[in-house]
């Protein structure tokens, strides 16, 4: 399918176009179809306890969870060919919400595990988002678009690790006992589903030029009987070979989400939020993750073609591999949480590369590539939950063997190979798409010049980065002090207190980590403003003595971090950050775009 108009850029906060319109709406929707779908996963401890389930029921139902998601994934894929993303996304949301919703009455493990399986199908949503986006960004951006609108839609399984928690203690604060709790907070989840299944609908559109239904009685798209073939994707070794590969990344993640939380306090000995905290960094490093490895996917493109997008994958799913054997050796919380965090970033990587490949694959049937290759996300979550299910095995030894499998399973990109009638099409698709885009910016104004490199690091790169990594570290220092954080708060606050404790940890360890990144800078040094403005407010009203923060963090010291995160906020990333990475993302001579005097735009 050659789909015309689509977009050359990523105008984050705009919503002007049909492209951003589809492109946050498909993100957003995904974001809360992940919250749903792994919205009991941290309420597990709860649910064991009042339905008596054990070791090997609880890896029975989250095998369930995953595994309908094989199939769902497959019939959304060729669904998307038929009828537009516009269309599947609103009727998956709609009838998705129900078991969401309808968890809430079970009564036994069977009536449990009959739910979860019916709450799977919601995961097949992420085909349809990158269906979305494949179908409205060029060549250029494409792996970027993808990787942030998944990654961004990932984050929902590390939001709801924190605050389904929350929701359940806020229906437990209402007079509700702990069974009614979980259950209402699970039919919030799906009320919210459903109502954005029907926004889907009047905000979007299936492709740049209209609705699919549309463009057919004009004669701009071939009839239904002629699109994508399941048949023509399932026959491409290469669609099997990335089918692997992301059960090795997607697939880990799925299982992490899963089990995380439980991990914690069964082998940490945390409580039941506080393990919900920790369980929630590794999804929220979706934040910029994933979205980073769609970008240098698009980077290496530039210089090696499609087999650039390929090379970069074995790279983060090899580190991925390994990453994950150091973190199941892990047995001190300290060095857990960081070797996780970046365990983190190489699966999110790893998921953002993937599906940077999967548009090139076949452009006939890329519903039906993305639904098999999505499908194999799901089938290495079930691959994997077959050894959490063990009583036998402990969950670190697991950890281990996945490993392990995930390092053998690099070396199947090998197999992801293009002809060069492939590669040279797509170069010239890319040169097209670069050449729409040079002339779109220098229509609109012209922007400084930049070359990746050392020679642009400035001294404020530096404070930005040592400020970052410093949050990152009071971060983790915070999760292992949660009990003195909540003291310090005082007991007037209830279930806000809660609430202010989470926003803290999540300030300092996600804002922290984008802002040594230099992604989204203002708004990551914004939100820890706010918080260390907070702590201003405590040390003027003498209700913080000190001993929590560290005996050498004065007033006049928290005020200096204020003050310049405060100066980040005004003067942005800077040239050497992703910020201004993903602004200036053309390839051009001085000479044509000369830097104006007056231009001293310095990021995001």
């Amino acid at each position: 399918m050659e789909v015309r108009n689509k977009a050359t850029s990523i105008q984050l906060f705009s919503l002007k176009t049909r492209q951003m319109r589809a492109f946050h709406m498909s993100w957003f929707a995904f974001f809360l179809c992940f919250f749903a779908w792994f919205g009991i996963a941290p309420l597990m401890a709860i649910v064991r306890e009042e339905l008596d389930l054990s070791k090997e029921q609880i890896g029975n139902t989250i095998i369930a969870s995953v595994a309908i998601t094989i199939v769902a994934r497959l019939v959304i894929g060729w669904l998307c060919d038929r009828i537009g993303p516009r269309l599947t996304y609103t009727y998956l949301l709609m009838l998705a919400s129900i078991p969401v919703m309808g968890i809430g009455l079970s009564t036994n493990y069977m009536t449990f595990l009959l739910f979860r399986l019916g709450i799977g199908t919601i995961g097949a949503s992420f085909v349809i988002t990158q269906y979305h986006t494949s179908v409205m960004f060029a060549p250029n951006c494409v792996g970027t678009a993808n990787a942030t609108s998944a990654g961004w839609g990932n984050l929902g399984g590390g939001v709801t690790q924190m605050i389904m928690p929350l929701v359940f203690a806020a229906f437990v604060a209402f007079g509700l006992s702990d069974a009614a709790s979980w259950r209402m907070a699970m039919v919030c989840a799906g009320a919210v589903c459903f109502l954005v299944g029907v926004a889907y609908f009047f905000f979007t559109t299936d492709l740049p030029d209209g609705n699919f239904k549309e463009l057919r009685a004009k004669g701009q798209l071939p009839p239904t009987k002629k699109r994508g073939s399941f048949k023509l994707a399932a026959k491409d070794h290469r669609v099997w070979a990335l089918f692997v590969v992301y059960a090795a990344c997607f697939g880990i993640e799925l299982t992490i989400n899963n089990i995380a939380a439980l991990y914690y306090i069964d082998y940490f000995d945390l409580g039941i939020r506080t393990a919900g905290v920790v369980a929630g960094l590794f999804g929220l490093m979706n934040i910029f993750a994933r979205t980073l490895g769609g970008f240098i996917s698009d980077r290496f493109v530039k210089h090696s073609g499609l087999h650039g997008r390929v090379k970069w994958l074995f790279i983060a799913l090899l580190i991925e591999g390994v990453a994950l054997i150091f973190f199941s050796q892990m047995r001190i919380i300290a060095l857990a949480i960081p070797v996780m965090i970046v365990f983190s970033l190489f699966v999110q990587m790893s998921e953002g590369a993937t599906f940077s490949i999967v548009p090139f694959i076949n452009k006939k049937a890329i519903g039906a590539v993305a639904g098999i290759v999505g499908a194999g996300g799901n089938m290495g979550a079930v691959g994997a939950g077959f050894l959490f299910r063990s009583e036998h095995l402990s969950y670190p030894a697991a950890l281990l063997i996945l490993g392990g499998l995930v390092t053998v399973c690099s070396f199947a990109t090998f197999l992801v190979r293009f002809k060069p009638a492939e590669e040279q099409a797509a170069a010239a698709e890319f040169e097209e798409a670069m050449a729409r885009r040079r002339a779109d910016v220098l229509e609109r104004k012209p922007v400084m010049d930049l070359i990746p490199g050392i020679r642009h690091f400035r001294p404020m790169d530096a404070l930005r980065m040592y400020l970052g990594i410093a949050l990152v570290i009071k971060g983790v220092y915070f999760i292992m002090n949660m009990s003195a954080l909540e003291k310090s708060l005082g007991d007037g606050l209830g279930e806000g207190q809660a609430l202010i404790v989470w926003s803290v940890v999540f300030a300092h360890c996600i804002g922290g980590a984008t802002l040594a990144l230099g992604f989204v800078t203002r708004l990551a040094a914004l939100v820890n403003a706010i918080i260390l403005l907070g702590a201003v407010v405590v040390h003027l009203t003498g209700n913080l003595d000190g001993s929590l923060l560290g005996s050498n963090l004065s007033f006049q010291f928290t005020m200096f971090v204020f003050f310049t995160l405060m100066l980040q906020v005004w003067r942005g990333a800077g040239p050497f950050s992703l910020d201004r990475l993903l602004r200036n993302d053309v390839e051009k001579n001085p000479e044509d775009f000369p830097p104006s005097p007056g231009n001293n735009e310095q990021g995001a």
